[in-house]
């Protein structure tokens, strides 16, 4: 554990405890800090303020003693030689003065000190220290610093009298030190003095730390109340949106008003939520990240015959029959992560199976991670059964088409056959006879030949699948339409097309139908192309057209080139592009056409290509 993370686990947890904390930082240490700057600086100011007053008591002496110690003993008669009698009458002379000094400033000693003596002059008061005078500071004193440097100085220890603050001004005369004057006082005496200013200082201090960490206490305990109050709010808030939080006063209450605008917002949020749901046609049910539901709106509930109340909390597998082997798209994607769209399938419900579409996917939180799945279902039921009555209608409109062309294909060569025979009729002559015979027959071959047709038709065969090259396909039909016309056909064929699965046969007979109709189309100078290729993009399909310049198809006529029986050409049965739709569709393929009036017409079949067989052509 690294100095950070210890530092912030030894931190308090709480707010309460953070701003005692602070206010530890806060108030405590500046005071604390203060009050012992103003103890230091109120101990230098006393030392500083009893040092002048010293300094200029010495100064009073230094005034008195006058042009110095030997113009005294000269005045007084005293030969300086003599040093008993020179201490003698100096202290005489000059002790009055000093005890006067002492006496004006109680608890203070001042005296002299003559250089040349060596000798201390006076010391006043003279009835506590006169026993001083006459002798010599020891060598380690700091007055021997004073006479040898001629500074004055202020020392604080042990000294002839004890411990004291002394103040020391040289005498000099003529730039001469002769001596030295001094003014004490007693370290005792000091020392009560900055005791009392010590105790004043920290009486203030304690006061202000005291007062200070009250108003913190009671700060932290509203700020914690404030808080508390919010933390409840939101505690209610999880069950209820509705239940507002009672603003407190300050930032914090703005910040309880807030609170209650998102929840406010949020709730908005929920019953839109749940009114779409409620309005929509489709199913939609939620599940959770075991796949228990967690909702279901009342169009799920109506498809599916069961209610909410029932279902919350229940495994999503207990909606469908258990046992139907069912692949539930939900729980896939709720496995996988997965998701699935428009999927159409048969939803073995518990009390029926419906006919459904789904998409499903996850549920995310708002830090992106999954919480659960959500299915929507659409019931294709009803659609399904619109769905088989229109094919049920389209049936009947195409069986009603077919009948009228028909009925128009056979009336032509009936009432023809009819009109022979009635001529015929009151006829005796063998050669009418032989001349009317072979136009009943072709009459009635072309009976045979519709009829024929319309079986193929109505009743195709089912393809043999097997492997074709429709490069050799169109090869071999293309050889076979062309002796029957002068158009002419050029081909284009990939060299690379892939093997296709067909029956060859039916596709010869679609290749057949579109270069006849091609050819049919075209005049004697035009031409055709066919072409082959393979679907660029993935490989799944190989492509064929049949393009010719001829005069196109009308835009009314394009979208019922397919129909039975439409056709454009006087001999035509329409019913050979029905039956190459049919033949298409059987191979899962497409036929389209693109045509213009005047600018030819384009064929195009898609047929799905056999795959990992490929052969060059």
């Amino acid at each position: 554990m690294g100095p950070r993370d210890w530092i912030r686990r030894s931190l308090p947890s709480t707010l309460r405890g953070k701003l005692l904390l602070v206010s530890l930082a806060v108030v405590v240490l500046p005071i604390s800090l203060t009050g012992y700057l103003l103890e230091r600086e109120g101990r230098q100011a006393l030392v500083r303020e009893k040092s002048e007053k010293l300094f200029g008591l010495t100064r009073l002496l230094d005034l008195y003693l006058g042009p110095g110690f030997d113009p005294l003993l000269a005045g007084m008669g005293v030969a300086a030689g003599d040093r008993g009698a020179a201490i003698q009458a100096l202290s005489g002379r000059l002790a009055p003065f000093t005890d006067m000094i002492a006496g004006a400033n109680p608890g203070v000693g001042v005296g002299y000190y003559s250089k040349a003596l060596n000798a201390i002059i006076t010391y006043g008061p003279s009835r506590d220290y006169s026993a001083t005078v006459g002798t010599a500071i020891p060598p380690e004193h700091p007055g021997w610093h004073v006479l040898e440097s001629g500074k004055q100085a202020v020392e604080s220890g042990r000294q002839v009298r004890g411990f004291i603050l002394n103040a020391m001004l040289p005498i000099v005369r003529d730039d001469v030190v002769i001596g030295y004057i001094w003014a004490n006082e007693l370290s005792d005496d000091v020392e009560r003095q900055a005791a009392a200013m010590d105790r004043a200082v920290l009486t203030v201090s304690l006061g202000g730390i005291l007062l200070g960490l009250a108003l913190t206490q009671v700060l932290a305990r509203g700020v914690g109340r404030d808080i508390r109050q919010i933390i409840d709010g939101l505690l209610r808030m999880r069950s209820d949106l509705g239940d507002a939080i009672r603003p407190p006063p300050g930032e914090v209450g703005a910040i309880a008003v807030e609170v209650n605008a998102m929840a406010r917002a949020l709730l908005d949020a929920r019953s839109l939520t749940e009114n779409i749901l409620h309005s929509i046609a489709d199913g939609v049910i939620a599940v959770d990240w075991t796949g228990r539901i967690t909702a279901l709106n009342p169009a799920a509930e109506a498809m599916i015959g069961v209610t909410a109340s029932e279902m919350i909390g229940k495994p999503y597998e207990s909606l469908f029959k258990p046992d139907a082997g069912f692949a539930s798209p939900l729980l896939d994607t709720l496995k996988t992560g997965w998701p699935h769209v428009g999927v159409t399938l048969e939803f073995p419900g518990a009390k029926q199976t419906l006919h459904l579409t789904v998409s499903s996917s996850l549920l995310r939180d708002s830090h992106g991670d999954a919480i659960g799945a959500v299915v929507v279902l659409k019931d294709l039921t009803e659609q399904q059964r619109l769905r088989t009555q229109i094919m049920r209608a389209d049936r009947l409109a195409a069986l009603g088409e077919l009948v009228a062309g028909l009925a128009h294909e056979v009336r032509n060569p009936l009432t023809s056959i009819r009109g022979f025979m009635q001529f015929l009729e009151s006829s005796d002559d063998v050669a009418e006879w032989q001349r009317y015979a072979p136009l009943i027959v072709r009459q009635v071959d072309s009976l045979n030949r519709l009829v024929t047709e319309l079986l193929e038709f109505g009743r195709p065969r089912p393809p043999a699948f097997s492997p074709v090259q429709l490069n050799d396909l169109i090869r071999e039909v293309s050889l076979l339409a062309g002796r029957k016309s002068n158009a002419r056909i050029a081909l284009h064929l990939a060299p690379d097309l892939p093997l296709v699965e067909a029956d060859g046969e039916a596709l010869k007979q679609v290749m057949l139908n579109l270069i006849i109709n091609a050819i049919q189309a075209t005049p004697e100078s035009g031409g055709i192309t066919i072409a082959t290729a393979a679907e660029a993009q993935d490989r799944r399909e190989a492509v064929v057209t049949v393009a010719d310049d001829g005069e196109g198809i009308a835009p009314e006529n394009l979208g019922k080139v397919f129909d039975p029986f439409f056709s454009t050409k006087p001999q035509g049965t329409g019913l050979g592009l029905a039956m190459a739709h049919r033949i298409v569709d059987a191979h899962h393929g497409t036929i389209a056409i693109i045509s213009v009036p005047g600018g030819g017409t384009t064929v195009t079949l898609r047929i799905p290509i056999l795959h990992d067989r490929t052969v060059e052509a």
